[in-house]
């Protein structure tokens, strides 16, 4: 929404906003932006009436903004379809859906359209370093977007992406995820497949070799060119030669011309070597040079919350990482692990996606913290589960902890120089992250 905001913004609208909860680097974004926020749903702020209302997924009926607009019989939308209308219409779309990675491969794609002089709009989920902003019209013809599958509003079900219309589709990976509005992975898989048929058959489907998931999705009707691309095996774009230490090096072999060419990234871990991939595909796909997209990588710098070193102090290591599913969280730790080596890592999760609120994921968020050394679990009273039932299921040493402050003094009693602290949210944290480094930079350390 953050974004949307923006893309207002650039068009000339007066663009206000309200929510409960805003936090960096959103916040800092927004406030930089002069886009007011508003705490709260004071249906005075409604007054006098806006020309348009777009309400986010996240609120429903019972509202009091929400209730006022309906009253009012106020003009509202909900975001994607007011992106369809001003600002997708007649450009060439590339959306990047996908359980994981969505944000990363879209901030990448848009990075390299924008190195090879293509004036790209997008609409990233987050902050790239190389963007100073998530949004922006362009001034080309192509246009990159997020592509979630979360549904649009309370009034409209459907997945935000059916909006989109893309020419371009990145399908990154596809898991069981949402689990407060989808019951099961099928019902997932129908919203993809909603999004396959509104590619035209002069379009392009991108997607991992070897999902099975992904290929049930195509297998219910696909009338566009598809382009694979993974690790060994049947691809058209083959990841090989595959290195990593402090950062990442592989090389892409372009099947059907028989190109190889060398990337060299900062992101770590295989499975951004794949979410570079499937950017570089993309770009491939609207004619970029295979040559040119490898080379735009090198200069991408990431995107915050993702694994995202925000201190040092004291010979102690600290990220902030956007862990919203068990599969992100392993894919994470392990390619930290890779790099690393056998220095300590110590996690701080809070299970705030509504996902992980549910519990669902539980036995599977557990396997994913394997590669830690000690974990302290966040548990606040919104979360609707025991989580010391998560702390049985850990191998390493763990801890469920209810106050932020409990957790910071058992990490100050914890660590000792040459560790690295990951913190593990989607969300705020309750501002743990500032705190944290205060305190590690006021102790000492064993």
């Amino acid at each position: 929404m953050a974004g949307i905001a923006e893309l207002g913004v650039q068009l000339g609208h007066h663009v206000t906003g309200s929510d409960t909860s805003v936090y960096p680097p959103m916040s800092d974004f927004l406030g930089k932006q002069g886009i007011e926020i508003l705490e709260g749903y004071d249906p005075r702020q409604l007054v006098p009436s806006p020309d348009i209302v777009l309400i986010g997924n996240a609120l429903s009926r019972g509202n009091e903004c929400v209730e006022a607009v309906l009253n009012r019989h106020l003009a509202y939308q909900s975001g994607p379809q007011w992106l369809s209308e001003h600002v997708l219409q007649g450009r060439h779309v590339i959306a990047i859906s996908g359980t994981h990675g969505k944000t990363t491969t879209t901030s990448i794609a848009s990075w390299i359209l924008d190195r090879c002089g293509l004036e790209p709009g997008y609409l990233i989920g987050g902050i790239a370093q190389n963007f100073d902003r998530p949004a922006n019209l362009g001034g080309g013809r192509y246009f990159v977007i997020e592509a979630d599958e979360y549904d649009s509003a309370f009034f409209d079900k459907r997945s935000k992406f059916v909006h989109y219309r893309p020419d371009t589709l990145v399908i990154n990976n596809l898991e069981y995820d949402h689990a407060d509005i989808f019951p099961d992975l099928e019902s997932i898989k129908r919203q993809f497949h909603h999004l396959v048929r509104t590619v035209p058959s002069d379009g392009t489907v991108i997607l991992p070799g070897r999902d099975n998931d992904i290929e049930d999705v195509l297998k219910r009707g696909c009338w566009s060119e598809t382009v694979r691309f993974g690790f060994d095996a049947p691809v058209d774009v083959e990841v090989i030669d595959y290195t990593q230490q402090h950062s990442t090096q592989f090389a892409l072999r372009d099947k059907s011309s028989g190109e190889t060419v060398s990337v060299n990234c900062e992101l770590l871990g295989r499975h951004n070597a794949l979410n570079a991939t499937a950017a570089i595909c993309a770009a491939t796909a609207i004619g970029v040079p295979l040559e040119q997209a490898g080379a735009a990588l090198e200069s991408f710098r990431g995107v915050k919350r993702r694994l995202e070193i925000i201190g040092k102090t004291n010979g102690i290591t600290v990220y902030d990482d956007f862990a919203h599913h068990p599969s992100a969280i392993e894919a994470t730790l392990s390619a930290l692990r890779v790099t690393v080596g056998r220095d300590r890592i110590i996690c701080l999760v809070e299970p705030r996606s509504n996902t992980m609120r549910l519990g669902v994921h539980n036995e599977r968020t557990a396997r994913a913290l394997d590669t830690a050394d000690c974990i302290f679990i966040y548990h606040d009273l919104n979360l609707n589960w025991d989580s010391a039932s998560l702390i049985d299921k850990l191998k390493p040493p763990g801890e469920c902890l209810h106050g932020i402050d409990d957790i910071i003094q058992r990490v100050m009693t914890e660590c000792r120089t040459g560790d690295h602290i990951v913190i593990m949210s989607n969300g705020s944290f309750a501002n743990i992250h500032t705190r944290l480094l205060s305190a590690l930079g006021r102790g000492s350390n064993n």
